[in-house]
Order: structure tokens, then sequence, then C-alpha cells
């Protein structure tokens, strides 16, 4: 089989990304010497440009021949899983969404290169959040090691519009940092705004309801940090036969959808794939909207008037007892196959990618919508800019985060993959399901995943 694949072809954020491949999927690895790369296509062209002189940099210095493969984020899920399946995997896999729901499988059944070598040297130079983030365990051995590298990490930010609340003369200052009060804010935004003229179909909040956007899933996660409700212990096992976490569950199902019963959520977030939070607010049919990435105002980056003036990103308020929001991070990572017939130069290309000043390109070029996992990276002064009004408020969120429980248990991984949270939040806003029966069948499937892992 041939292992290559043309390029894929950009386009912009707000319609998503298409590729096409000529290759077929089947056969085995072969050791063509050639070290084969597949790289998510960035979502801005300064990010791919990054990955791309940095594979160049490194191919001429180390005199390997390399090949390196951009994907769009649904056909490199696809490729990959084909791939895999086929036993011809690349050298080397990196994609955005990877990391919930294949990353752990795949350490646990053993198909990715220990890296703890690779990582041991720097891993000074690492968030120790980001190094938890990579520690998987492994099915054969029932240990943990390190089975991919950190290059970034996200977390969910909210965005709103300032100029929308200047026509209700309100400004971030107003925006409570108590839990019921915060989300009225929006709620009373949205009324005032229809009040005064604006159209009907604006709305306060942008949260997903879908099954098709991962990022419903991603969201109700961080709504479940919120309400303080734990799923895994440290060991990975499950705790949702706890009466407590059934009802925390029950509580953050009821919290989360109540905004779309109520009328503050557009009719069709229950539809809504990935991109749809981001179009409708950058048409200014939501007021605010929260997003898993700052991609929102990566994409306004080039507009400085929009982006420093109309634009702005508030951190999530306070959780309902209280106490600070800490933010559920995702560990961008980077995977090298265990069975790479290159993978001392697949070991060293990555090292290469992940000094210091190669990664930070990396980062920046993404436009802020990743965040870095050494710290020293955010001396720069893309990261100090205090007027920065959204890369300052993310730096505050980076500083309390856990990692997604992934990490905990490869068996999450399937509940991530399943969408598990997006059906119940889905069943509740869209079919009339009560919280507590669709908390039910989650935790019911939840346990079935589970009991098929073990």
């Amino acid at each position: 089989m041939s292992r290559r694949h043309f390029l894929a072809l950009m386009l912009p954020l707000v319609v998503g990304i298409a590729s096409c491949g000529d290759g077929s999927s089947g056969g085995s690895v072969q050791d063509d010497g050639v070290l084969q790369i597949w790289w998510n296509e960035g979502y801005y062209p300064e990010e791919t440009e990054t990955v791309r002189q940095a594979v160049a940099n490194w191919s001429a210095q180390a005199g390997v021949e390399t090949e390196l493969v951009f994907y769009s984020e649904k056909d490199l899920i696809q490729s990959s899983e084909s791939a895999i399946a086929a036993g011809n995997p690349p050298d080397i896999l990196y994609g955005q969404t990877l990391e919930p729901s294949l990353v752990p499988r795949l350490a646990w059944e053993g198909q990715l290169a220990d890296v703890t070598d690779l990582l041991e040297p720097i891993r000074d130079l690492y968030s120790p959040e980001a190094l938890d983030g990579v520690y998987y365990l492994n099915g054969e051995s029932q240990e943990r090691s390190y089975y991919a590298v950190p290059i970034a990490q996200q977390a969910a930010h909210i965005h709103y519009w300032t100029d929308l609340l200047a026509n209700i003369n309100q400004t971030g200052d107003a925006i409570p940092a108590e839990w019921d009060a915060f989300w009225g804010f929006w709620q009373q935004a949205q009324d005032s705004l229809r009040q005064s003229g604006s159209s009907p179909d604006l709305y306060g909040i942008g949260l997903p309801m879908s099954t098709d956007a991962t990022d419903t899933s991603y969201q109700f996660e961080q709504f479940l940090e919120a309400f303080d409700v734990r799923l895994l212990d440290d060991n990975g096992e499950l705790l949702v036969d706890d009466p407590q976490v059934r009802q925390g569950i029950i509580d953050t199902l009821t919290a989360y959808t109540s905004f779309y019963q109520d009328g503050y959520v557009p009719p069709n977030a229950v539809d809504w794939s990935d991109p749809d939070n981001n179009v409708l607010f950058l048409s200014g049919l939501t007021v605010m909207t929260p997003n898993p990435t700052l991609s929102i105002p990566g994409s306004q980056r080039q507009d400085e008037v929009t982006y420093k003036e109309r634009m702005a990103t508030t951190e999530w308020p306070n959780k309902p007892n209280g106490d600070p929001m800490r933010y559920v991070a995702s560990i961008k990572q980077v995977m090298i196959f265990a069975d790479s017939p290159q993978l001392e130069e697949a070991k060293d290309f990555v090292s290469f990618l992940v000094q210091p000043e190669v990664l930070s390109q990396f980062v920046e070029g993404a436009q802020g919508r990743y965040f870095p996992v050494m710290p020293q990276l955010l001396e720069s002064p893309f990261w100090t800019d205090a007027s920065d009004p959204h890369i300052s408020v993310a730096v505050r969120q980076f500083e309390s985060t856990r990692p997604l429980y992934t990490v905990l248990s490869p068996a999450y991984s399937q509940v991530q993959a399943e969408n598990v949270w997006g059906i119940a939040v889905r069943s509740v806003s869209a079919d009339g399901v009560t919280p507590e029966e669709a908390a039910d069948t989650a935790i019911a499937e939840i346990k079935r995943i589970f009991t098929r892992w073990n």
C-alpha cells in the first residue's frame, strides 16, 4: 500500500476544513526509510507553517527523509482509525481531538511507544499538570508511564460582545462572579436587548446541546467540575453508584439544560456541530458563548477593533458553593507508535519539536488558540500583554486546572467517544426526558462501558 496522501486543503474556520487522499487502507508497516508524520491541519496558516518549517529544519539537520501529511480534523480521525486497524499507522501522529478518545486506548493496548526517555531530561520544563495528562496505564503491564508528549493545552473560555452590552448600558465590570447571578446576567442581557429592539434571533447564551458537537461533552464536563461531581477516584474506579454522585449529575443536567428550556439558547443548538457556536457568536446572534479553545478571538486577531474593543473574554464564575473555579484541561499531545520502523528518528524529531524555542513558535502560531505547557514560554510578550482582553484572562484560568478523566482510565475515553454526556444533554433539551432519567441512562451506559474494559 502507498502511504502517501495529498495535503489537506484548508478552508476558513467558520466553515471547517476539507482534505483528500490517494492512498487506501490495508497492509502492514513497511520500512521505506521515510519518517511518516500525520498532523492535524491548523486553524490558521501560521500554525500549519510552523509545523512544516520545524519538520523541514529537523529533516535537513538530521539527514532523514520525512513525509509530513496534513489532514482535516474529521479525515484525520477516520484515516488514523483505518490505518491503525490495518496495522499501518504513521510513525508520528498528532490530532487536536484525538486525546480524549484515542490516545488512552492506544496506550492501554500497548500500541504507543514509551517516551519516558524523551521526557525525563526535560521534565522540569513542563508544568506538572501537563505531564499528568500523558501518564497513561498500559493494559498488559498494568503500570503507568509516559506514552505521549505534551505540546499544548486547552480549556473552556467564555467570550462576549462588549458592544452588545454597551447597547444596554452594561460593561464587563458588571459581570457577577457568583454562579447563579453570572448566568442570570446573560439571560437579562437577552431580555433587555430584545426589549430595546434587537433581533428576536439574538440569544444570551451559546451553549451546545447536541450529540454531534464534541463541545457539548467538553462544556458539560466543565459544569460537572463546577458542581464538584467527581466520577472517578484517583485509581480510575467509578464512583457513579454513590447516591451523591448521581444527584450531582442530575443537578448538573438540570442546570445545563435549563438555559435552553427557558429560551436563552438558540433553538438549533440541539443540532449544532463543533463550529456552530463559533458561527452564531461571530454572526452576532449570541451575546456570549463558551468555547473549548481561544479560536473565536484568534479568528479576529487581524481586526484589531473587533479583537480588542468589541469582543472580550471573561473567567467562569465561582462554583455554586462559592469556591473558585478549577478548569478541565485537555492536553494536546504527540504520539509515536511502538512498532515504528523509525522509532529513534521519531523520538529525535519530537525532541526537536519540544525545544522551547521551537514549541513557542507552534503555540503562538496557533494565535493563542492553545496554551503553553511549559511555564517559561509564558515569558514571551505574546502572553504577557496585559492589554490583550483574551490572552490575559486565559493566563489566569490556567493557574488552576485538572486533566480529563481519560488519564485516570482508558475506559473513559470510550465514554468520550460515544458522547454519553452529549446524548444525555440532548435528550433532556429536545426529547422531554427528565434529568433523573437522563442521568440514570448515562450512568448505566458508563458502567456498561467500564465493564467491557475490565
